[in-house]
């Protein structure tokens, strides 16, 4: 279904999974996976231009004190254009995906959860969850996530929480 991953750069492992810090290549995308020190200048403009530009969620509640301790994860194409981001947080949570308009339903948003759900398995997490936005449904259930309870607002958008075991 989706491109084969080829683990390149330091942090790298040699069995082709992201741990801490590296990159992941999905044909001509390059998913590099670090610390907020490291990625949070990238990471926080794509999350301003989506979630508070587009989708108006107040800025106070985007950016958050939990970036600090999470793993994130900034998907570039070939010329090493920003595309995504999206971020793991130390209790199986992943958090944050957003993908810029002119790369939406081009696979960027598969090879960030791809890439977020290798780390949480390799640092022994049993499963992930995620609180995805009502309209993100299908694409988390092709991914194997299962939807869980009812639906809750989250900054003024309907979300539903998803579970997927390992």
């Amino acid at each position: 279904m989706f491109a084969q991953a080829q683990t390149v750069g330091p942090g790298a492992s040699r069995d082709g999974s992201v741990g801490q810090g590296g990159a992941r290549l999905f044909g001509d995308h390059r998913v590099v996976t670090g610390s907020w020190d490291a990625l949070g200048a990238e990471a926080g403009r794509i999350r301003l231009e989506v979630f508070v530009e587009e989708q108006r969620v107040p800025l106070e509640e985007e950016l958050d004190a939990r970036d600090a301790q999470c793993l994130h994860a900034i998907a570039y194409d070939a010329d090493g254009q920003a595309m995504g981001t999206g971020r793991l947080l130390p209790d199986g949570h992943i958090g944050r995906m957003a993908v810029r308009k002119a790369w939406r339903g081009q696979g960027v948003g598969s090879h960030l959860l791809s890439a977020l759900m290798e780390a949480a398995r390799r640092r022994g997490d049993p499963e992930v969850v995620l609180d995805a936005q009502l309209h993100a449904r299908a694409f988390y259930a092709r991914h194997g996530f299962v939807e869980e309870g009812g639906t809750f607002m989250d900054a003024g958008i309907p979300h539903r929480v998803m579970r997927r075991r390992f």
